[in-house]
Parts: C-alpha cells; structure tokens; sequence
C-alpha cells in the first residue's frame, strides 16, 4: 500500500510517497524548486495567497506522476503545514484575503492587549501561552482593521486545515491545531471560550474538530478524478510542520527532542506536564500523539531567522549572476576558522521573536571589519549565529527542568551540512542522532498510521533509518563555549 505525505511550507511544498510494506520513501518531488515568494506590503507583515498552495501543490503532484507514480495506489493522505497562518473563507468556501502566515508580526499588540484583559496569572495555566501572535490574535487584528471583510468570514483555519478542505471540501481542523493558534484551554481540554471571549469571535466560526491521527476525512469525488486518485481516498492525519516533524523522528514520549533548521529553526521537547514560561518566549502545545489517557504536549522553541537567513546569503552572492549552491558556500565557510575572526551574526531577521517576547530585534553583523573580513567569514558568521540562538532555547528548556541529553534531527536542510551539524553538537554539548527522513515523510508514515496500516505507534518507525551519530568532543566544546558566552554577552547588552 502506498501513501502520500504533503509538507506545506512557507518556502516550498513537498510531496513523498511511502510504501507501507517496506517502510520506504520511493518517490518525492519538490515545487517550486527556488524558494517561494512571501508578500511583505508593510514591514513585519509576511503573507502568502493560499490558493497559491493549492496549485503548486498540484505542480508537485504532477512530477510525482512523471516519476512513474501511479496516484491511483494512493489509499491516505497526510497533512503536515506551517503552522500559526490564519486563513478565512466566506460561506462558499472562496478566500476572502491573502493568509497571515506565521512569521508575520502585525497581531503583537492584539495579543498582548488581550492577554494583559485576561489576566497573565489566571490565563497561563489554562493556554500554557499568551495569545502573542498566534492565528486567533492575527483573527482579531482582521477584525479591528478590516472589519467589513471580517463580517464576511465564514470560517477560519490554518494552512493545512485549507488544503484538507480543498481536498476534501469540508472545514475542519484538529485540538492540536486549535493549540497552535491558542485556542485551546489545557485545563478542561476543550475550546478556550476564555480567548473567543477576549476576541468577541463566534463559536460557529470554529471548523469541526477532528482527531490528528486517523481521522475519517475523504476527498471528493471529483477532486480525486481531477488529481488521478481513487475514489475514497482518506485524509488520515494532520499536524504543523513543528510537531510533525517530531513525529518523523519518533519523538512522542516525555524526554525525546526534536530540532529542524529550515525557515525557521526550532527546538520541540516533548512532555506529560503542562509546563509554560512565564514570558511566553516558550510555547506549549498539543502533541500530535495527544489523547484522554496520554497527556502529550510539546515545547516549542522558535528562532525565526535561520535557513531563510542562508537562503537570503545565497541570493545575495548571486545577485552579480553567480551560480554558488550551498554545497559551496558550506566550502567557503569552512574555510574561515571558529569565531570567524571576531564577527557576528545575530539572525533575527525574519518577524518577531519569541525569545525576545516578541520584539523585532532584526538581524545584524557586528564588528565587521572591510579589510580582513570577507564572504567565507560572513558565511561562518552567520551558522555560528544561527546556532548561538538555538542554543538560547536550549537554555530556556532548561530552566523549564525539561531535560535534553539526544537530539533527533532529520537529514533536510541546514542540517544536510556536516559542518553545522558538528557545530550544533559542540555549542549544545548534546548527542546529535540524524535519520532518513523529513516532514513530508513523516506525513506519509502519519497518513499510513491514521489509515490503520501499522497497528501501533512502534510498528510505524521499525524501518526509520538512523543515519548518523554524533557526539560531543570536550576540546571543541571548551572552544565553542568561549564563543558563546561572548556571543550571549553581545546580545545582552545590545540596545535592540
């Protein structure tokens, strides 16, 4: 049996097909192959046109074909998106404005009005989260500035939320979705009506809930005839790129962690407690494993500016017409030796900061130097920095006694480059195990889950390949600690 896993992402959609039986990824495609544009029509907005989506998804299904995949053996789907996007619908179903997507920064303000009306000692143990930025502040800001399309919505949701209705042409979304956009009240498990409230939203604007994993959702008929499915193909499980890409790695249970490095680079530890900082510069949500009888939740550390920050590098070394692909300017940064000889990179860059309580910090090379300093050091600079910020995170799990000794990561963006790799393990001092995969992997092993394919969570991952393991060497340690107090020390001190 075959199964498709569908990653949405701000930058590209990616599609992989699982066979069951084998356990194996035996075809993926990627569209479109340069990153994909985000409108910005005034500074910390970033939006994305969602029917967009709809046909690059199409694009990549379509080189699936040309692969030699006979979509027709498709019998689930699985969903896996950026997370914390507003989408809002009329009651036919069209979309009414392009969607907030999750690095944009406009709803700050809303979120923290409401959480100062809520009240942050009453409210946190509930949310485990203030409303911040998140996908019902970013509502409410469409309802304080737009109020005439906002009388027109219909429905909200998130990104994967509207491809399964595309899909599917039901609106409906998951408890784990709802936590995403905190939404969802962890003290009585049920739909936060502390946050409709605050917001004045209608409950009928909620899309149905369904479960994340094996839920009994179908395409439609003739969208499955449009695509070249079957007929009665399921839609089995849904998450955020976040904890779907815990999901890929196998991190379900307290103590596992997961990291990424793509767009936005990230820390997701998983626990049984409603655990919650009281800055909010961590965040908890929902587990894609949660249930009744296994409470499962996941801390969510985000660095908003990482593999963009190297994406935007490579753009800016080609913009004379060069051709250097990463492969190369990994070359060029191992070139330069630690430290960089004295230049920094803080990569902020991309939207608030959750770390910084949701501050535009932006992003900054200090102490650069025109007559020593050049590409290679710019290069080295920013993955030193990029990984410095992860380890803040590190950091601020620690303070939340979350403890973290192995980090899962799949093999897919920056941490395709031993390089950084190498330098995550030394700055972190944690054991790195790399695997096989990636989130739209783990979408299909999720999807083939939800269906019923692999009777338990265990029997999913006995083919999930481990790649590599790497571990922490005291001398490069002692090397990199220096660097990073130094590094920590600027950021402390700098007026932002």
């Amino acid at each position: 049996m075959h199964f498709l896993g569908i990653d949405l992402g701000s930058s590209s959609i990616k599609l992989s097909v699982l066979n069951g039986d084998s356990g194996e990824i035996i075809a993926s495609s990627t569209y479109p192959e340069e990153e994909l544009s985000i409108q910005t029509p005034q500074l910390g907005w970033a939006e994305q046109n969602p029917e967009i989506w709809w046909e690059i998804f199409k694009t990549a299904l379509g080189q699936l074909t040309k692969k030699g995949i006979n979509l027709s053996t498709i019998e689930a789907i699985g969903i896996a998106y950026q997370m914390h996007g507003l989408v809002v619908l009329d009651k036919d179903n069209q979309v009414l404005r392009p969607s907030i997507i999750w690095c944009d920064s406009r709803a700050v303000d809303v979120g923290d009005e409401a959480f100062l009306k809520l009240g942050e000692e009453q409210i946190l143990p509930k949310l485990l989260n203030s409303p911040g930025n998140f996908t019902a502040s970013k509502l409410a800001w469409v309802k304080q500035n737009e109020p005439d399309l906002f009388d027109r919505v219909f429905k909200f949701m998130l990104p994967g939320d509207f491809l399964a209705m595309k899909l599917s042409s039901e609106i409906t979304t998951t408890a784990t979705g709802l936590s995403e956009g905190i939404l969802w009240d962890f003290e009585s498990r049920t739909l936060s009506k502390d946050v409709l409230d605050v917001f004045g939203f209608c409950e009928e604007m909620i899309p149905e809930l369904l479960p994340a994993i094996g839920s009994d959702l179908t395409v439609q008929d003739n969208v499955a005839k449009e695509l070249g499915f079957k007929k009665g193909v399921k839609i089995s499980y849904r998450a955020g790129d976040q904890p779907n890409n815990a999901f890929s790695l196998n991190v379900l249970n307290p103590g596992e962690t997961a990291a990424t490095a793509g767009t936005s680079g990230v820390i997701y530890a998983v626990t049984d407690k409603n655990v919650y900082d009281s800055k909010s510069r961590i965040n908890t949500f929902l587990h894609v494993n949660a249930d009744e009888n296994t409470p499962r939740n996941g801390v969510l550390i985000c660095i908003n500016g990482t593999g963009i920050l190297y994406s935007w590098l490579k753009k800016l070394l080609n913009s004379g017409g060069g051709n250097i692909n990463y492969d190369q300017m990994n070359a060029m940064m191992d070139s330069v030796k630690p430290g960089a000889d004295g230049l920094m990179c803080l990569p902020f860059g991309n939207g608030a900061e959750r770390i910084f309580e949701n501050r535009l910090v932006g992003s900054h090379f200090l102490n650069l130097d025109f007559n020593r300093h050049t590409n290679a050091h710019i290069l080295r600079a920013a993955i030193e920095g990029i990984i410095f910020a992860m380890n803040l995170g590190f950091e601020m799990l620690g303070e939340l006694d979350i403890p973290q000794k192995t980090i899962r990561a799949g093999k897919a963006n920056l941490f395709l480059s031993k390089s950084f790799r190498d330098i995550f393990v030394q700055v972190t001092g944690t054991q790195l195990e790399l695997y096989d995969t990636d989130g739209a992997a783990g979408a299909a092993r999720g999807a083939a889950l939800g269906f019923g394919f692999y009777a338990t969570k265990e029997s999913a991952f006995e083919n999930l390949q481990l790649i590599d393991r790497i571990e922490p060497e005291l001398s490069k340690q002692e090397e990199y600690n220096e660097l990073y107090t130094a590094w920590k020390a600027t950021i402390t001190n700098h007026s932002f």
